[in-house]
């Protein structure tokens, strides 16, 4: 078992969790991906010269300030509240204030200089949509929202998004690859909740608050226990002349998308 496709973090005494960086045993995910604890009244600024990052509300109440703009944002959490996601180019300053004790948030970056304008996406943006209901004898069902990809935003070399698992469903399915590097994290409405997930021929348990680094080309479908709703924040990363553009599905399992039970 390739114990680098999956990870169990914790928080610093900071408040920070790391889960891929750009060394490291993740770093061929080509990312750097954490999530932050800020406490109520603190402040948290990033700025990074060559990459390009978003910043995405999990829970709670913040403000957001950049290139002269400010926002003052809430989200009760992943799986009650719709969804705020800050994206920007390399270089432009952001400053995150939290405004509740139990503010929490996800930052992903990558190694880009070019140029964009920033955008902040809400749930008008991103809305959710219901993926694979009433198939597989109803087992898939999931709804998933999409912040930005290769055909929205062309210019980045990340894709952000959401999903939803219904209680007791799978989702990634049916099982998919393509060449290009993934990094799901992991949340649930319980913190005893828990699933699986399949990377290539690898099974490991899904806890809340654990991810899964998945290398291009190895399938990854996902499932939640009955009784749990599973979050998960998907995030690809383009291959240099190689973006993201579609799911590889297994041909072994094709017939699943005519099949009636």
């Amino acid at each position: 078992m390739d114990k680098k496709a999956f990870g169990y973090p914790t928080f610093d005494a900071s408040g920070v969790k790391t889960l891929t960086e750009y060394s490291g045993p993740y770093r061929d995910m080509l990312m750097d991906i954490r999530v932050y604890r800020p406490t109520s009244g603190s402040r948290l600024d990033f700025v990074y010269p060559g990459e390009e990052m978003a910043v995405l509300l999990q829970r709670g109440r913040i403000s957001l300030s950049w290139e002269g703009s400010s926002r003052e944002l809430s989200r009760r959490d992943v799986f009650t509240g719709g969804p705020w996601c800050l994206h920007v180019c390399a270089g432009v300053s952001v400053t995150v204030e939290a405004l509740s004790d139990d503010a929490q948030i996800l930052v992903q970056r990558t190694h880009n200089s070019g140029s964009f304008e920033s955008r902040l996406y809400s749930e008008a943006e991103a809305p959710w949509v219901d993926v694979a209901k009433g198939m597989f004898g109803d087992t898939a069902n999931r709804r998933v929202n999409t912040f930005f990809d290769h055909a929205t935003a062309p210019y980045s070399n990340m894709v952000m998004g959401e999903v939803m698992s219904a209680r007791g469903n799978w989702s990634g399915y049916i099982p998919h690859s393509h060449p290009q590097p993934e990094v799901y994290y992991f949340l649930f409405e319980r913190e005893e909740g828990f699933g699986a997930s399949f990377v290539g021929d690898d099974v490991f348990k899904i806890t809340d608050g654990s991810f899964s680094a998945i290398p291009g080309g190895l399938t990854h479908p996902q499932v939640t226990a009955p009784g749990y709703r599973m979050y998960t924040c998907w995030m690809i990363r383009h291959l240099d002349r190689n973006p993201w553009v579609a799911r590889i599905d297994d041909t072994r399992y094709l017939w699943l998308n005519e099949a009636r039970f």
